[in-house]
């Protein structure tokens, strides 16, 4: 009879052990489960998006500082003449002073748009040759550069970026030179010669603003605003004879 009660105590515990979970528990325990991945997962998601943005970022921030880079270094160079010291003859001498034919950069107000030459000769030739021809501009949500008369190549890439927004602003300053010359202009009082065009320095400088959108995320948007001073003052007029 004892044994016979020890076995069913036995029996009762080993059934008890063996019950395992109910069926609310079990949903319990799925509905936890369930929140913790979807957290672990929401915070993969934001993660991997703040890092596609910044990398997007950085792309268009390099792209956009390269493109201004380049506008900026070129630029400086308008103008360049390597008889430039022939025409400082205009300064009171007598010879017919010789005419920088690289000194136009065009335009001088706000636009999309500027062209601009220098010289590449080994030797000079004061004339402005096809290769000598320069010159940047906004075309279709692209910077693009002339290296040729008619020849225009793109810098930046539009499955990166697209500019809307490439402004450029002639700042000029405009300095009497009149009192350089021989005679000086304007003239002085019972002088009996004219300065009807006294000689002008052209000091340069450009304001530059550039604006682009990133092509996969139209929320990243970068602005750059630079200034560029051309190295190469404009002389223009001539002393009175």
């Amino acid at each position: 009879m004892l044994i016979d009660v020890v076995a069913r105590h036995l029996q009762r515990r080993n059934a008890t052990r063996q019950r395992g979970l109910s069926i609310v528990e079990l949903l319990v325990g799925v509905a936890i489960g369930l929140f913790l991945v979807g957290g672990v997962v929401t915070l993969f998601v934001t993660n991997l998006g703040n890092s596609r943005r910044m990398l997007v970022e950085a792309r268009v921030n390099q792209d956009l500082r390269v493109a201004a880079d380049l506008v900026s270094r070129d630029l400086r160079r308008a103008g360049y003449w390597q008889n430039a010291i022939e025409g400082t003859r205009v300064l009171g001498a007598t010879l017919t002073p010789l005419r920088n034919p690289y000194g136009a950069v065009t335009p001088s107000a706000g636009t999309s748009t500027i062209t601009y030459t220098f010289s590449r000769d080994s030797i000079e030739n004061n004339t402005i040759d096809t290769n000598e021809q320069f010159g940047f501009r906004l075309n279709g949500g692209v910077i693009q550069m002339r290296t040729a008369a008619a020849t225009w190549q793109s810098v930046t890439d539009p499955t990166v970026m697209t500019v809307n927004q490439f402004t450029i602003t002639a700042v000029e300053t405009a300095i009497d030179m009149g009192n350089a010359c021989a005679k000086v202009c304007p003239p002085p009082a019972l002088a009996t010669y004219t300065c009807p065009n006294p000689p002008v320095l052209g000091i340069r400088n450009y304001g530059l603003v550039l604006r682009a959108v990133a092509t996969a995320d139209a929320a990243v948007v970068r602005r750059i605003d630079t200034r560029v001073r051309v190295r190469n003052d404009l002389l223009t007029g001539v002393c009175p004879a």
